[in-house]
């Protein structure tokens, strides 16, 4: 150990203290470090160091086509893999020109907003649990797992699901599938009623939440900050109503907002965003209209289950690859294309050189945005307030050090 790193530094304004929060630490959700200055237990100076992660899923993506880097999405944010997948999938389908079916529209929709439900889950769960609330920790997992096992009956997955392919969506949805999610969406209401029980007046939920990592509509908008973490400043910014992509467009639903933009109105957000996910849901269920699931525009770039991409060899994977790589129409320029997923703004960036794989590929993640305003939300705070900054903008690691 470097002990030299736990000595006080000293400083114009008196003896600071140095420590090193991370990289394993379990409140920072994932291998995040921040280099802290305190002043006893005021932060004077906080620095997020990243990088302990890096997996090169971009530079992946310039070596594979379009199709084949869509499941390295799912390894992004992994709590949200789903939300994920439709990102990427709309980008490149943007890129290439393609439209996809309206029923394909409506059941990515629908995907989306119970991986929105999965994520803001496992969100209170864990921000819960690090301020020291620990029944809502066992209830919100009570709920993932239902949720978790209609992923695994609709794809065969339950964390990396891979379920969109570009033109449409792998497979059709069943009808024990939406019963089983119109049950869920029957239900989950009184369970966030029961969530909120326990914390949402509680004193001690609220001497640590409220007034803490105060951010105004102004601040966050410098910050880039995105999502629920933007919206708990009173910033009306939600690309599922401003920038509209599947079936957003044909539905009804509310974006929660805040108004002191501190931890608790960024929690209360999120609060919301549960029960109008769970209305799209039932929305999305009830108009589901009838039709294909995959375009017709698209035959060569997804895995087509016919004889005819079977080689002598038998081997599927080999016959696909040679399909896609021989396309003779790609688009050429670039394109950005963003979507909201739970965390905040997700964007995909493609640069193309008519190839079948992308010259360069560029992913705007909010994890890695948002950590960038850790700074503001924690200097001048207490040591104890980190964490539940931390835990307030819903970071991943794993969108962060791509």
């Amino acid at each position: 150990m470097d002990t030299t790193r736990m000595k006080p530094v000293l400083e114009e304004e008196g003896e600071l203290f140095t420590l090193q929060m991370g990289p394993q630490h379990p409140a920072t959700h994932g291998v995040l470090k921040l280099d802290l200055e305190l002043d006893g237990e005021t932060v004077v100076r906080c620095r997020p160091v990243v990088g302990f992660l890096h997996r090169g899923v971009e530079k992946l993506a310039e070596n594979m086509t379009y199709a084949q880097s869509m499941p390295l999405t799912d390894r992004l944010d992994y709590i949200s893999a789903m939300a994920n997948n439709v990102g990427h999938t709309v980008a490149v389908e943007t890129l290439l020109g393609i439209e996809p079916p309206i029923r394909a529209k409506y059941i990515r929709t629908m995907v989306c907003e119970m991986s929105r439900i999965s994520s803001h889950l496992l969100w209170l769960a864990t921000h819960a649990l690090d301020i020291g609330a620990m029944t809502v920790f066992l209830y919100c997992f009570r709920e993932r797992e239902w949720i978790l096992d209609l992923f695994e009956e609709l794809c065969g997955a339950r964390l990396t699901t891979s379920y969109t392919r570009i033109g449409g969506v792998r497979q059709d949805v069943t009808g024990h599938f939406l019963e089983s999610l119109l049950r869920f969406t029957d239900e989950f209401p009184e369970k966030v009623h029961e969530y909120e029980t326990l914390i949402d007046t509680n004193r001690i939920w609220l001497d640590r939440t409220q007034g803490i990592g105060v951010l105004t509509a102004e601040e966050a908008v410098q910050l880039g900050l995105t999502g629920p973490s933007l919206r708990g400043s009173g910033v009306d910014y939600d690309i599922r109503k401003h920038r509209p992509y599947d079936a957003y467009p044909y539905l009804d639903f509310q974006v929660p907002l805040g108004t002191h933009g501190d931890v608790y109105d960024r929690y209360r957000c999120r609060m919301e965003e549960f029960h109008q996910s769970n209305h799209l849901i039932r929305q999305c269920i009830e108009k589901l209209p009838s039709g294909p699931i995959l375009s017709e525009d698209a035959p060569d770039l997804v895995m087509d289950p016919r004889p005819k991409c079977v080689t002598a060899d038998a081997s599927l994977s080999a016959g696909l690859i040679k399909i896609i790589e021989e396309r003779k129409h790609f688009m050429e320029g670039d394109v950005y294309v963003s979507t909201e997923v739970p965390k905040g703004e997700l964007g995909f960036y493609f640069v193309s050189d008519g190839r079948g794989i992308p010259m360069r590929m560029h992913i705007r993640s909010p994890s890695y945005i948002h950590i960038g305003s850790l700074p503001a939300l924690c200097e001048g705070g207490m040591i104890s307030d980190v964490i539940a900054n931390i835990g307030s903008l819903d970071v991943v690691l794993g969108e962060c050090d791509r």
